[in-house]
């Protein structure tokens, strides 16, 4: 067993069995002793009450009875006109009562009471007595004990099979390896014998689950791999057909008009393809990181954006304040400064979609419709369209954006009126920045 298993659940179930033994132990040893003394006590008064008793009615039948004198009991009978020296020392000038008299180690307990006779002088060795009663508690307490600790021993051997079960399932879980775990070590034909009840049906639900996942872990691979070729292929054949009739010079305006808006679309989904791969790979298997400056990356995502304002009066503008290089992904954030880019040119009939590069933060500024409040809430909502001129796109652009950006930690903040245009800034951490050279 590992040592976090050590210390899981039988761990803790033993301290949980030792605290309570423990803690029955003590009450059990508290009780013991307080009920000695009580009785000790309670027992020793009565006793010297009934001796006394017993002895007038002794006194009566025969005035001169002696007084009691035994190895736990001592009786001293002051007759009328009798002088203290009768009586011991340490009893003279005692009131009515009982008393309780220390010489050394020992401990007595008096009780002086009137008799017809005189007055009647009881001593018994409390100590003694104490010892004894101490004595006859102290076996019933061992007995006590004895029998707690080994039904506290039972209880955890049994409880300890009980658990045995969850805690083979906790170990095997455990040791699963988190990029290719083994489901089959949970396969009903591998699951011991004396695996049963919920921890059976843990296990088999925790098999059928990582059954599934695997085969939808299987099925994203097959896709990105396929899809980035399948995709690919065609498209790139669209986009060179498209590039060929561009520049042909044979073509009138309205078939040159329809060729660059296929050769657009086709940029269009070769970003959009681009961006869907890139999210469908596992957070272990994207892209590699590099070291990049990002105001490269905005000037080339500038340039592949001039074709959505052609024909409108619209101004790409980049504004360099600063520059500042990162170590991540630059695919990632191509496809992020793209996308937002791309999203303000399709909101911007008229004025400027402008990018500044400042220290750690890109932001990109349009002079577009702008959205209302109740936009700004829902602009990261799959296909969402704003409800005031928006026209083409898909609806996923900003989705895609705010996914990378949740993903890498990159923040991004937007501010939007209607009709005043909309602006977006991209913060880039300091731990992802990096020295450029």
């Amino acid at each position: 067993m590992s040592q976090s298993g050590q210390s899981g659940l039988r761990a803790k179930l033993g301290v949980a069995f030792i605290l309570q033994a423990a803690a029955i132990s003590c009450g059990t040893v508290l009780g013991v002793y307080g009920a000695a003394a009580v009785l000790e006590d309670v027992l020793m008064k009565r006793a010297l009450r009934e001796e006394t008793a017993h002895y007038v009615e002794l006194l009566q039948r025969e005035p001169m009875h002696p007084t009691p004198d035994t190895h736990n009991m001592k009786g001293f009978l002051q007759r009328p006109g009798e002088t203290d020296d009768v009586v011991p020392k340490e009893l003279r000038g005692l009131a009515l009562g009982f008393h309780v008299l220390r010489k050394d180690r020992s401990r007595a307990l008096a009780y002086v009471s009137d008799a017809k006779p005189g007055r009647l002088y009881l001593l018994i060795d409390q100590a003694h007595i104490g010892q004894l009663a101490l004595f006859f508690g102290l076996v019933p307490l061992t007995l006590v004990l004895l029998f707690i600790y080994l039904a506290t021993w039972l209880t955890y051997r049994l409880s300890r099979r009980a658990i045995s079960p969850v805690i083979w399932l906790a170990n095997e879980v455990r040791s699963w390896d988190p990029k290719n775990p083994d489901f089959s070590a949970l396969a009903p034909d591998r699951v011991p014998p004396d695996i049963e009840g919920e921890t059976l049906s843990l296990s088999e639900a925790i098999y059928g689950f990582g059954k599934r996942i695997g085969e939808f872990v299987e099925r994203e691979r097959n896709f990105t791999r396929d899809a980035s070729h399948e995709l690919r292929t065609p498209l790139t054949v669209i986009k060179m057909a498209s590039e060929v009739l561009i520049s042909d010079g044979q073509l009138d305006d309205y078939a040159m008009r329809n060729a660059q808006r296929i050769a657009r679309s086709a940029n269009e989904m070769e970003v959009l393809i681009e961006a869907f791969l890139l999210m469908a790979r596992e957070a272990d298997q994207a892209l590699p990181a590099d070291d990049f400056a990002v105001n490269t990356v905005v000037r080339d995502e500038i340039e592949r954006a001039e074709a959505l304002v052609v024909g409108k009066p619209v101004r790409l503008e980049l504004v360099e304040r600063a520059q500042f290089c990162l170590h991540a992904p630059s695919k990632v954030v191509a496809v992020l400064i793209g996308n937002l880019i791309r999203n303000a040119a399709a909101y911007t009939d008229a004025g400027f979609v402008r990018v500044t590069v400042e220290p750690g933060v890109v932001t990109v500024q349009d002079t577009g419709v702008g959205m209302s409040a109740e936009d700004l809430k829902q602009i990261f909502q799959p296909f969402f369209r704003a409800q005031h001129g928006r026209r083409g796109g898909h609806g996923v652009g900003l989705t895609i954006v705010k996914r990378l950006s949740d993903r890498f930690r990159w923040p991004i903040d937007y501010q939007s009126e209607p009709g005043q245009g909309t602006t977006v800034r991209v913060h880039f951490p300091d731990w992802a920045q990096i020295k450029c050279v």
